[in-house]
């Protein structure tokens, strides 16, 4: 079983809650119509679907090799990288004067959907590039502008990330490359960095490597961390392509997934130093690095988005194919496909709610981004960058905690199958489970949320959230149809619990922030799951309108209804336990003698 893509639900979701026709009105995006975004999402679905998504067996097979520093992909992967540029999907989001296609970054995202859930070790590629892509454009020089992006953009040359060392993971100011600088600009960079996404391969002619290190002098920790261009090949000035940089691959990491993604260790200095370009201020290349990471942990959020949809995909092809067992309550004794069993059904529903309720929050949070660079408003503008910068943790972490548990329903609801690696299931489990490990672990994104975006904004973007959250329930109490109502009555509580979750975790951190923080995962958890209940009235709601208005899609949005109220009364009241686990066991977690773990 292959997969394809959920056009219907993705233009749904982006029309429900990216709000197509506000982000056509912002400068530069006019173009933006909900036909043509459809337009688009139909044919790109058609090469995710029948081109890229077949492979993603094979590839995971065939994985990747290392010989004399040069690494092969998946043997039909050079060609379907350069199909995949042809789409213009790369630079989707970036204005025509680079190279890109001027659309909104929640169009992007379902781009990005699909293509992670056609083959979610292919497209750690571009996903690395478009990160390298945003801090060029963000921090880099004129002429670093005009060198590097609009090949970037294209995809004619590839991008990294370089944090990681082998002594350094989470903990990135202890890194210890550093970069010497030259009589002539540059500098010489020397050092070895490990967990590198595609930092050698045969995909693109060209690898723009962006990697942190030390200048002479520098401040310990993080205030003393440069950022600079190492490209693979350096770059003449007419454009073309010169000498090999001193920079190569010297390893291959073998992994529990992703095995068609080269993940490198990168050696930096062994043959007089890499030529390296400063980009950003010296000693400021944490801020620089952070455009990078804060688009990538979206970007890996909604990689969680599509192996879920994939994973669902598989497990609902094969409930409807597998034959076991008679029908509980039935007369006949005749087995019956497992579909028709309710526990199957059950865990069918919990992973398409799931997935409907994650799609919408992650459109919604992408759909900010473009609100926050184009608004003339300031205030609009600087209120949609609170709610990016709010829900970027949340997309990244709680979507990706589902994802591995959707993946896992998958695998169980396949049985003894599943966990036989020629059904396909697991390898969703496998893959999946490096997302809420890479670009940021999840408990780090919980700390972030409560550090940065709830205490130190003193709660201002949470408050905004849950002010547009709570507005919802007057329009569910308001409508005459059964589920609209029953899922205000879960809602409206889940609200209030997420409410006072946020007010005592701000009158915490300020005291004590390490009893703050040992509630900071389930205060994550609780707000994926209320967004995630409001996103689904939401869909709930357009469904109902879309209904009474004479839509044909009749199946289709009464389904809506039904997977809202699922979602609602199946995950919301979680929320009260989440809130007592937010505010509990502090004392225990810090208390406890090391000895008696």
């Amino acid at each position: 079983m292959t997969y394809q893509s959920p056009t219907q639900d993705i233009v749904f979701a982006l029309q429900t809650l990216a709000d197509l026709d506000r982000l056509g009105d912002l400068p530069g995006l006019e173009d933006t119509s909900s036909d043509l975004v459809g337009q688009l999402i139909e044919e790109g679905g058609k090469f995710f679907s029948e081109e890229l998504a077949p492979t993603n067996w094979d590839a995971d097979q065939a994985a990747c090799t290392l010989e004399n520093g040069v690494v092969r992909t998946y043997e039909k992967f050079p060609e379907l990288y350069r199909s995949y540029r042809e789409t213009g999907w790369i630079g989707a989001a970036y204005d025509a004067e680079i190279g890109g296609m001027g659309l909104p970054w929640a169009v992007n995202a379902a781009g990005q959907e699909m293509l992670f859930a056609a083959n979610m070790s292919f497209s750690l590629c571009p996903l690395l590039s478009q990160g390298a892509i945003e801090t060029i454009e963000a921090h880099g020089s004129p002429e670093q502008r005009a060198t590097f992006l609009e090949r970037m953009v294209s995809g004619e040359w590839t991008g990294t990330m370089n944090l990681t060392e082998p002594h350094a993971g989470s903990d990135v100011g202890a890194l210890k490359s550093r970069a010497e600088p030259q009589p002539d600009g540059t500098y010489r960079i020397f050092g070895q960095k490990i967990y590198i996404t595609f930092g050698e391969h045969d995909l693109a002619e060209n690898i723009v490597h962006l990697v942190l290190a030390r200048t002479p002098d520098a401040p310990a920790g993080t205030k003393g961390i440069s950022l600079f261009i190492v490209p693979k090949f350096l770059v003449n000035e007419d454009g073309s392509l010169g000498a090999r940089n001193d920079a190569k691959c010297i390893k291959l990491e073998e992994k529990l997934g992703i095995h068609a993604s080269p993940t490198c260790v990168m050696q930096y200095g062994d043959d007089g130093g890499a030529v390296g370009y400063l980009i950003g201020p010296e000693n400021g290349g944490m801020s620089c690095m952070f455009t990078m990471m804060n688009n990538a942990r979206l970007s890996v959020g909604i990689q969680g988005l599509g192996i879920a949809e994939r994973a669902f995909q598989h497990a609902l092809a094969y409930a409807k194919d597998r034959v076991q067992s008679a029908k509980i309550g039935g007369t006949s004794k005749d087995s019956v496909r497992i579909i028709e069993h309710p526990d199957v059904r059950r865990n069918l529903l919990l992973m398409k709610s799931q997935v409907e309720a994650f799609r919408g929050l992650a459109y919604h949070a992408t759909s900010h981004i473009d609100v926050a660079r184009r608004n003339a408003d300031s205030d609009e503008a600087a209120r949609a960058q609170r709610r990016v910068d709010l829900l970027t943790p949340i997309v990244k972490g709680w979507g990706t905690d589902i994802a591995c548990e959707i993946a896992s329903t998958g695998v169980q609801i396949h049985g003894g199958m599943g966990f036989v690696e020629e059904t396909g299931a697991a390898q969703y489990y496998r893959d999946a489970r490096i997302l809420p490990i890479y670009e940021g672990t999840n408990g780090i994104q919980a700390l972030d949320l409560i550090g940065r975006k709830l205490a130190r904004d003193h709660g201002r973007a949470a408050g905004e959230m849950l002010a547009e959250m709570a507005a919802v329930i007057d329009r569910l109490e308001a409508s005459e149809h059964l589920s609209l109502r029953a899922i205000a009555v879960r809602l409206k509580p889940a609200i209030a619990d997420l409410e006072a979750a946020s007010n005592y975790l701000l009158e915490t951190a300020g005291d004590n922030m390490p009893s703050a923080a040992v509630g900071a995962t389930p205060y994550l958890t609780l707000w994926g799951t209320v967004a995630g209940g409001w996103v689904m009235a939401l869909q709930a709601l357009e469904a109902h309108q879309r209904l009474d208005d004479g839509d044909s899609a009749t199946r289709f949005l009464s389904t809506k209804l039904v997977t809202a109220r699922f979602f609602a009364d199946q995950f919301l009241p979680r929320s009260s336990g989440l809130l007592e686990a937010v505010k509990s066991s502090a004392d225990e977690v810090i208390g406890l003698d090391e000895a008696a773990f």
